[in-house]
């Protein structure tokens, strides 16, 4: 995607989006960053954002808009960096993106799991869980749930409530994995891609996360869109890491 939060990152900072930065770079910055989601009756849900996913628009065939895929259901990836892109997956779950480019370049970062700081009785009485909390926010689908994040917030600016970013502690690049991305059809030519970026060793990350990660010391601006569908974004020194 095209946005990522400005730095310095100063916790409870609202963040702010650049359109002009590369979607990787986004889905690397938004590790360690706070979603907040106020509900109708005024409880506060929180978590740290301890996983995510780029997809890179055009060029990416994992991407709903690629090759300029334009239909109802993907009209807010088309907005401008910094609102939610919400889409409902097999016909059933629901995910959130931070749209990170424009109408020139939709792209987004799925928010692929949450370490729940903030009202995590309300979240499992959403989830339908008891208090093992590990699994609460720990993939796209079960983060939504546990958020009370529906469609009415598809196409939301992520910079003022109900659903809202924060800025927090920046992440060290030797803390920070990188693989392919999950889920993907082994006939899309983006599938290994190393566009999944996580927190190496945090409960919370989804499962699964470990495999085929690399750490991302060094992370550059290397590995953006590639030059065409085909071709695996180029990766910096020692970097690695279903579809949006």
């Amino acid at each position: 995607m095209g946005a990522v939060p400005s730095l310095p990152r100063s916790p409870n900072a609202v963040l702010a989006f650049d359109a002009a930065t590369p979607t990787d770079e986004a889905a690397r910055a938004l590790l360690g960053a706070t979603l907040l989601r106020r509900l109708d009756d005024g409880t506060l849900l929180a978590g740290r954002i301890v996983e995510t996913e780029a997809y890179l628009g055009l060029r990416d065939d994992a991407c709903h808009s690629f090759h300029g895929r334009r239909t109802p259901r993907v009209v807010s990836l088309y907005l401008p960096a910094g609102h939610a892109y919400v889409y409902r997956i097999y016909g059933l779950h629901l995910c959130l993106n931070v749209v990170t480019g424009d109408a020139e370049r939709p792209e987004a970062v799925l928010v692929r799991a949450l370490a729940p700081t903030l009202g995590l009785e309300r979240m499992r009485t959403l989830r339908g869980r008891g208090r093992n909390d590990r699994p609460l926010c720990s993939g796209p689908a079960r983060l939504t749930q546990a958020l009370a994040i529906g469609l009415e917030l598809d196409g939301h600016p992520l910079d003022r409530p109900p659903l809202w970013l924060e800025a927090g502690a920046p992440v060290p690049d030797a803390d920070v994995r990188t693989g392919p991305r999950v889920g993907l059809s082994a006939l899309r030519a983006a599938r290994d891609w190393p566009l999944r970026f996580f927190i190496a060793g945090d409960p919370f990350v989804s499962r699964g996360a470990g495999q085929q990660a690399r750490r991302a010391d060094g992370l550059t601006a290397a590995g953006r869109t590639p030059a065409s569908s085909s071709d695996p974004p180029r990766r910096p020194r020692a970097r690695r890491s279903a579809g949006t």
